[in-house]
């Protein structure tokens, strides 16, 4: 699979990035299985969180890909902390117990890639630094991130973490793309103008922050997948016309809609399904037009000014 440079690190990721959350539906050859369906295709950066859950997710995979050190130094681990039941949390303590956590259950000494991952209204930047230092001096966790932040709440915490903050995890796909809707309608008065993220694309383009967008066949907050919907008849049309095109399917088509953005943006797929697996990493081998790009993009009712 297509690799890119994972923000100012000196990792070589795939551009897909295989979501876990969903891993604690399968059973023990199932879950299995998926891991090695997506090892085979390239796939080995893997995605937590340790809510995912409630843990179990982290060791079900580590079960499922048989986890030893020779293992191991094939993966890329990335797992994400910060929230609790009822509140978030960045306080150092929560974060370093996290990741204690985190590493038993993944059977492992050391994470690539640590994410905070919702913001924390009550955030101690000191604190985060504190933990982070702790945590790359120990050699628990090799490079941080953020997940669903502002720019000036990046800027926050950069004022005290040294570290380079590699990923931002946001809400992205053809259905929820407010982020580069906002950037196309500057100064207009209609709805699209609004920025409701503080120009984070830009601005994580800018950082040389990677932008890992979750949730890529969804529309509105966990709302459905747009892929077959009747809502979205234009859409569908227009994926499955170019999906022709190619001799691939639709899902292939709509990751490789965001591959397509110059910003060089990983996608984090949830599918615990093999085939849509195999079309989710399929994406990395098409580069579509710019007509293509922006007749899906008007496609799903996006206007341009």
């Amino acid at each position: 699979m297509r690799t890119i440079q994972l923000g100012t690190s000196t990792l070589e990721v795939p551009v897909v990035a295989v979501g876990c959350m969903r891993i604690h539906s399968l059973d023990k050859t199932q879950a299995e299985r998926f891991v090695q369906t997506a090892l085979d295709e390239g796939a080995n950066f893997f995605d937590h969180a340790d809510i995912y859950g409630a843990g179990e997710c982290e060791t079900i995979f580590a079960e499922a890909v048989h986890m030893t050190d020779a293992v191991r130094e094939k993966l890329i681990l990335q797992s994400k902390c910060g929230i609790r039941q009822g509140q978030f949390d960045f306080s150092k303590e929560h974060i370093l117990n996290s990741v204690d956590g985190i590493l038993q259950r993944l059977h492992t000494d050391y994470l690539d890639i640590l994410l905070l991952h919702r913001p924390d209204a009550l955030v101690e930047p000191e604190e985060v630094a504190e933990a982070f230092d702790r945590l790359e001096s120990s050699g628990k966790v090799r490079h941080f991130g953020v997940s669903n932040q502002k720019p000036m709440q990046i800027e926050l915490l950069k004022k005290h973490v040294k570290q380079p903050l590699v990923a931002n995890q946001l809400q992205l796909s053809i259905t929820n793309a407010t982020m580069i809707s906002n950037g196309i309608n500057v100064n207009m008065e209609n709805d699209a103008a609004v920025d409701r993220d503080g120009s984070i694309l830009d601005y994580c383009r800018l950082h040389d922050i990677t932008i890992q967008p979750w949730s890529p066949f969804q529309y509105g907050f966990f709302e459905g997948v747009f892929l077959g919907s009747d809502k979205f008849p234009e859409l569908n049309a227009a994926i499955d016309r170019i999906a022709a095109r190619y001799n691939v399917s639709a899902t292939t088509i709509a990751i490789a809609w965001l591959l397509r953005h110059p910003a060089k943006m990983q996608p984090v797929i949830g599918t615990m399904n093999l085939e849509r697996l195999i079309d989710c990493c399929r994406a990395g081998d098409i580069m579509l037009t710019r007509e293509e790009w922006y007749e899906i993009y008007r496609a799903a009712g996006n206007v341009l000014p």
